[in-house]
């Protein structure tokens, strides 16, 4: 048994997420309609973190994966299930290949902050993602442009780990 993931923030980088989620296989890419990125939630680092925000007329692309249903508790703990984000189960989606609507799981902030940044890293790995599955010059841009900052703790544990999913991915030497 398996179940689609709509990601949209720094799991879109397929290394990242096998970090997490081993048996993840890319299905294609996607938007969700009347969605706008922003970096928003609070993350217990200090930072901001994606989420999605309803904003009519908008649209963000992303990347639906396949995952096996075992591993959907490993992906609440990694996403922070309760504990920021809520998962919603019925999340729509519409394919770009072929247009096909599919009923995704994702998670969305439960607060936000707009004054939040996300550190370089984290913003790293989003605009990575979007690359790998060249999700357009337009949403690539608007992510360059998003503000960040440097983690003040160089040696955190999650950063190495982005780094390391960004090496194996062929975006740093």
């Amino acid at each position: 048994m398996t179940f689609r993931y709509f990601a949209y923030g720094s799991n879109m980088l397929t290394t990242r997420l096998e970090q997490r989620c081993p048996g993840a296989r890319v299905v294609g890419r996607a938007e969700a309609e009347d969605r706008e990125i922003e970096f928003s939630k609070p993350s217990i680092d200090g930072s901001g973190k994606a989420t999605l925000r309803r904003a009519s007329g908008q649209r963000t692309p992303g990347v639906v994966f396949e995952i096996p249903c075992s591993e959907l508790e490993e992906l609440d703990k990694c996403e922070g299930k309760g504990r920021g984000y809520d998962r919603c189960d019925k999340f729509r989606v519409r394919l770009l290949e072929d247009g096909e609507v599919l009923e995704t799981t994702t998670y969305l902030a439960t607060e936000r902050d707009g004054s939040l940044k996300p550190y370089e890293w984290y913003l790293a790995l989003v605009i990575a993602g979007a690359c790998e599955h060249q999700l357009g010059r337009d949403h690539i841009g608007e992510l360059q442009r998003i503000d960040s900052k440097p983690d003040p703790r160089y040696n955190r544990k999650a950063r190495a780990k982005a780094m390391k999913a960004l090496a194996k991915a062929g975006f740093v030497g």
